[in-house]
């Protein structure tokens, strides 16, 4: 059975007790939902490791407010199409098929479905050490 589980937006993923088959919504309409989240023998600097696997869903218009992960993210466009920026480079404009990486604690300033009348999904491997509080760490606000 899937639990769903809203939170406002503004809250963050949790990395430790989060069951596969969960949900947690970031966003304008943006839905995390954890299809795996598995132990693994392989180290990440030193520390034990762990790889989430996660389906990221965003209505039309949906969105992430700025991010990091505490573990690299590797990803793939299951459906529709993304907007993405990661600090320093350029925004990228991602396609159903399309694959892309995010490094460890990188800045995902932007993370975007850019139509009005379609939905994203994206498939998302976090590898992370076991111990990360959170998989999604909000930005805070610049004052």
């Amino acid at each position: 059975m899937r639990t769903v589980i809203a939170i406002a937006l503004g809250a963050a993923l949790g990395a430790g007790g989060l069951a596969p088959a969960q949900h947690e919504k970031h966003g304008d309409a943006a839905k995390v939902e954890s299809l795996l989240v598995q132990d693994i023998s392989e180290r990440i600097d030193g520390k034990e490791a762990r790889v989430s696997v996660l389906e990221v869903s965003y209505g039309p218009g949906g969105f992430t407010p700025p991010h990091r992960h505490p573990g690299a993210v590797f990803g793939h466009v299951l459906e529709g199409e993304l907007e993405a920026q990661l600090e320093g480079q350029p925004l990228r404009k991602l396609e159903a098929g399309d694959t892309f990486y995010e490094p460890t604690m990188a800045l995902h300033s932007v993370s975007r479905n850019p139509s009005k009348t379609a939905n994203t999904r994206l498939l998302a491997v976090i590898l992370h050490p076991r111990d990360a509080k959170e998989l999604v760490i909000l930005e805070e606000p610049r004052r």
